[in-house]
């Protein structure tokens, strides 16, 4: 009974939010990107680049100049996305939603491993070249992607790869809300070092890409439908990030969660400080980095 319990009411969680996101989404409109400076000069690496909101990511960075660095394991779809952007710009993001219990080669929980320890293992490495990237007023930025499905995440730092019960859903929602924690951490952290680098967390909203390829056939049935009245376009979804990462006005700020490009306030639990260290020193001991 408490396995059953256990397994529903995150999936009762993540489409209660689902539902209030599709409604805010009913009654406002996308977010539209304001003229964003000029970014001649800069790099920016987006994982999952290739396709859908990172694809999208990459796209409208380099149409303002900024060197784009693709990331990720799928390097003939990385080069056709390069050919893509060239063509339309000028110039010469990784996730994964609901999927069956599976782990990485690493052994890790797959939401948790690729949504959130992979994306903690590869910030933590560029710390350094990030620092000396930054300069007063042209802070290095970090931007996470997370999504409204952390308000429902609950993080058992004791079973963290979901050995107990498992549910994806509870999976995705917990992988959502680690990133929100450990943006939070590393600013901190950035800040105590006074170093130049900023790191804010964005909620792109509810968008049409193929995170949904994994839902169960009625539930992909209904969704097409849903979708297209609905959702939110990669493009449309990709803003939030592109604004953070671009702004003028972001310049020095960094903490902050974003959605329609507007400050919000994130769940209650990702602001416990306690919980932050907690999630950051076993974040650590998993990919075998010696705690900052």
């Amino acid at each position: 009974m408490w396995r059953l319990f256990a397994f529903i009411l995150p999936v009762i969680r993540l489409y209660f939010i689902g539902v209030k996101v599709l409604i805010y989404q009913l009654l406002h409109k996308s977010f539209t990107l304001p003229v964003l400076p000029r970014q001649n000069g800069r790099v920016a690496i987006v994982t999952g680049g290739a396709r859908g909101m990172g694809y999208e990511t990459s796209r409208h960075l380099a149409s303002l100049g900024t060197h784009v660095v693709i990331a990720g394991n799928e390097e003939e779809e990385g080069l056709v996305a390069v050919k893509k952007i060239q063509k339309q710009t000028g110039h010469r993001k990784a996730g994964v939603m609901l999927v069956p219990e599976r782990k990485t080669e690493d052994g890790f929980e797959l939401h948790f491993g690729l949504n959130y320890l992979g994306h903690f293992l590869l910030t933590n490495l560029l710390l350094d070249v990030l620092r000396d990237s930054g300069q007063s007023g042209g802070c290095s930025r970090i931007v996470t992607v997370s999504s409204a499905t952390h308000y429902g995440g609950r993080l058992d730092l004791n079973d963290l790869q979901g050995r107990s019960c498992y549910c994806s859903h509870g999976a995705y929602s917990q992988s959502k809300l680690a990133l929100v924690l450990f943006t939070y951490q590393l600013q901190e952290r950035l800040w105590a070092r006074a170093d130049p680098v900023t790191a804010n967390a964005v909620d792109p909203g509810m968008v049409d890409t193929d995170l949904y390829q994994n839902l169960c056939s009625p539930a992909q049935l209904a969704k097409k439908p849903v979708a297209k009245l609905l959702f939110r376009t990669p493009a449309e979804g990709a803003s939030t990030a592109v604004y953070a990462a671009a702004a003028s006005e972001l310049e020095g700020l960094g903490g902050l969660y974003l959605y329609n490009g507007q400050k919000k306030i994130s769940s209650a639990s990702s602001y416990d400080k306690q919980l932050q260290e907690e999630l950051w020193t076993k974040s650590c001991a998993m990919v075998g980095l010696q705690k900052a």
